[in-house]
C-alpha cells in the first residue's frame, strides 16, 4: 500500500472534511481526524479504515476552546508522521455586517483565522525541518469578493488567502506545498447553520461537495497554490494575480503620488 504519512483534517466529522478525508486515504494517507462530535468521527473513522485499509485516529477538539487547540497544536508538533494538514474547520454567516452579533462575529475569528493559524504554526516547523509536507487552508471565493457575503467572514477568508500565499513565498525550496481552495456555494450543511438554506440559492450556482473537493485535488496536483472550483477559465485568475503583483512597486514611495496634486 502506498504510504503518504498522515494527514490531520479539522472539521472532518461532515461535509468537506470528511470527504478530504475519504479522497486523502484513497491516495495513501493516515489520518488523524478533528472535529467536536466524536460519535460522528468514529462512525467516519470505522467507514474510512474498513474501506481503504489506512489507520484512522480520532481527536475530539472544539477548535474555539483554547485548551482543546492547545491539544491539538501539540499532536502537529510532536507527531513526526503527520505530512498534511487540511484545515478546513470554520464558521460563517450571510447576514448583514451591521446586522450581526459582534460576540458572534469574534468567535468567527478565531475559530477561522486564530485557529487555523496556530494549526499551521504548529505543523510547518516539522514539515520544515522533515524536508516536506502540505498544508491545505479552505477559504472561499469571498476572499476576492467580500462584498457578496458578510463582510467579517469575507474577511476571515481573506486572511486565509494573504496567509496561505505567504507561505508559499517563504517556503518555496524546502519541500512544502501550501494550497488555498476558494469554493463557491457548495451543498453542504454551512448554509442552513448560517442562517440561509442552500435550497434558497439558485441551484445553477451550488456545487456538490464531493465535486467540489475533488477539483480541489485536481488544482492541486496540477500544481495550483490557489484553487477555484468553479472557475472555468483560469486566464482569469491568472490576469488578477498578474495585476495583483504589478501593483506591487507602485505601492509606497517617499511622497505622494501626484495625482493627489500636493506640493512636495
Amino acid at each position: 500500500m502506498t504510504n503518504l504519512g498522515t494527514a490531520l483534517i479539522t472539521g472532518a466529522s461532515t461535509g468537506i472534511g470528511a470527504i478530504y478525508a475519504d479522497r486523502l486515504a484513497a491516495r495513501g494517507y493516515d489520518l488523524i481526524l478533528v472535529a467536536r462530535n466524536k460519535d460522528k468521527l468514529q462512525q467516519l473513522a470505522s467507514a474510512i479504515s474498513d474501506k481503504t485499509g489506512r489507520a484512522v485516529e480520532v481527536l475530539a477538539a472544539d477548535l474555539g476552546n483554547a485548551a482543546d487547540l492547545l491539544s491539538v497544536e501539540k499532536v502537529l508538533r510532536e507527531d513526526a508522521s503527520i505530512t498534511a494538514l487540511v484545515n478546513n474547520a470554520g464558521i460563517g454567516t450571510h447576514t448583514k455586517l451591521l446586522d450581526s452579533d459582534v460576540d458572534r462575529m469574534e468567535v468567527m475569528v478565531r475559530l477561522n483565522v486564530t485557529a487555523l493559524m496556530r494549526l499551521t504554526y504548529a505543523a510547518v516547523p516539522g514539515f520544515v525541518a522533515r524536508g516536506g509536507g502540505l498544508v491545505i487552508n479552505i477559504a472561499s471565493i469571498v476572499a476576492i469578493a467580500p462584498e457578496q457575503l458578510n463582510g467579517v467572514y469575507g474577511g476571515t477568508k481573506a486572511f486565509v488567502q494573504a496567509f496561505t500565499t505567504s507561505l508559499n513565498r517563504e517556503l518555496a525550496g524546502q519541500g512544502i506545498r501550501a494550497q488555498s481552495v476558494l469554493p463557491g456555494a457548495t451543498r453542504t450543511d454551512f448554509w442552513a447553520l448560517g442562517g440561509l438554506p442552500i435550497e434558497h440559492l439558485p441551484s445553477e450556482i451550488v456545487m456538490q461537495a464531493e465535486d467540489m473537493v475533488d477539483a480541489a485535488l485536481a488544482g492541486l496536483d496540477q500544481g495550483e497554490t490557489s484553487t477555484i472550483p468553479a472557475l472555468k477559465d483560469v486566464a482569469l485568475w491568472n490576469d488578477y494575480e498578474a495585476a495583483r503583483r504589478a501593483l506591487g512597486p507602485h505601492l509606497s514611495a517617499t511622497h505622494p503620488a501626484p495625482r493627489f496634486g500636493l506640493k512636495a
